[in-house]
């Protein structure tokens, strides 16, 4: 094989690698009742098992761009591929609480790791005429995957045992493995970046990915500011965001390069990407979370409406990298049209009764599918065209960091308008 295309098959490798990880994490968040009741766990334990995993997601993807530049892409990336797969092999045989949150939070590295990895290797291999191609495959960890999950909740605990809830990301992985080892180039190792690591930086990030993740997870649960772990956490981090933007600005190499916000391009592309996971995770899981909850469905029956956003994926993506390489064509107003779809989405799915279904979503899921392609695909190439090569890592940090967060947001914000609304109508009842 011509060696300039090998490193397309370590690209290859690494989107691998993104599919088995983002199907473990939002699998499992679907399957957790299901893994509780196998694990033999009660309901608050229960609770952990996601908390610590969503932490070690923001702490991953925050330290993996210096990793990946110190250790190298191939070896760092060899190395998530065994992240991945040994949690996998432990977690369903596990019955010692400790251990098995330790070994969540192995995964929920593994996860963390492997998002920033898919960028920066994609901003690496591909010229900028074809870039766009990559982040096609990139935005498909942020609308394909998620959306895929359902399919395969219902599959593993509905149809065969919950078990391969973990077991599903072994092969994925290996395969992973194996391209990356052919095709990903070895690069040297820089351990003198050592002398130089971040270390404030990386404990403020470690205290703001435990404190603001476990913060979300649990407040609902332990009554918010009427608990004093959450008035702790809460503090903890308000106090720590701020630092950690002052020691980033000044440090010699941060992990996150803030200066490239006074990039107005990137600001916009990273900050409305946030924002945009939230609402996409919001308007894709309340008609699943309808269904089931109101209609009774099995996850093995919800999978249709959720298949579809994955399915239409496959194709509006490309075809936006392709609508966006023609030059008369303004991003902008391609963005503006996909949040008219997802706008036009959220209302029609607004009106939903009783008496609605799973066909009553086919449409409605349809312009969402369409929206979020037409919305995230000219914000990452907003945000990564003004990005040199070099400064990848830095704008994979500053990117996927926050949205790691926003993953975070999304459940915690619709746990809280239920909240708010149920406390409505039983204001109303009394």
């Amino acid at each position: 094989m011509d060696p300039s295309k090998r490193p397309l098959i370590g690209l290859a490798g690494v989107i691998t690698l993104a599919m088995a990880t983002e199907l473990n994490e939002q699998v499992s968040a679907q399957a957790l009742p299901n893994i509780i009741g196998g694990l033999g766990m009660s309901h608050d334990p229960g609770t952990w098992f996601t908390s610590v995993f969503s932490s070690a997601v923001i702490m991953g993807m925050a330290i993996a761009p210096w990793s990946a530049v110190t250790f190298s892409l191939r070896y760092f990336a060899l190395f998530v591929c065994f992240l991945g797969i040994a949690p996998s092999v432990f977690i369903p045989f596990t019955d010692n609480l400790t251990l098995l949150y330790g070994l969540r939070v192995f995964q929920g590295l593994a996860t963390g790791f492997t998002v920033p990895l898919l960028m920066t290797t994609a901003l690496r291999v591909l010229a900028p005429p074809i870039r766009l191609y990559g982040l096609a495959a990139y935005a498909t960890t942020a609308t394909f995957f998620p959306n895929l999950s359902t399919a395969f909740a219902g599959l593993w605990t509905d149809l065969v045992a919950w078990q391969f809830v973990f077991f599903q990301s072994i092969p994925l992985c290996t395969l992973a493995a194996l391209l990356i080892w052919y095709g990903m180039p070895q690069d040297p190792l820089r351990f003198e970046r050592f002398a130089k690591f971040d270390w404030r930086g990386a404990l403020l990030v470690l205290t703001i990915a435990i404190c603001t993740g476990t913060m979300l997870e649990q407040g609902d649960r332990l009554d918010w500011f009427n608990s004093n772990l959450i008035c702790v956490l809460a503090l903890a981090s308000v106090v720590a965001i701020p630092l950690l933007v002052l020691n980033e600005w000044h440090h010699e190499l941060p992990l996150f390069k803030i200066q490239l916000l006074a990039r107005r391009n990137f600001a916009y592309g990273a900050i409305t990407l946030f924002v945009f996971v939230i609402v996409a995770s919001t308007g894709s899981s309340l008609p699943a979370a309808f269904l089931q909850e109101v209609a009774g469905y099995r996850p093995e029956q919800v999978y249709l409406i959720t298949i579809e956003v994955a399915a239409l994926q496959l194709i509006f993506l490309p075809l936006m990298a392709v609508v966006l390489n023609w030059e008369w064509v303004d991003s902008r107003i391609v963005s503006f049209i996909g949040m008219s779809l997802v706008l036009t989405a959220c209302i029609g799915d607004s009106f939903m009764t009783v008496e609605w279904n799973r066909d009553e979503f086919y449409l409605w899921q349809g312009l969402q599918a369409l929206g979020d392609a037409m919305i995230v695909m000219p914000l990452l190439m907003m945000a990564t065209n003004s990005v040199i090569p070099q400064e990848g890592p830095f704008a994979s940090g500053l990117v996927n960091t926050p949205r790691a967060v926003s993953e975070t947001i999304a459940p915690w914000l619709v746990e809280l308008v239920h909240r708010w609304r149920g406390g409505l109508h039983s204001n109303r009842l009394a």
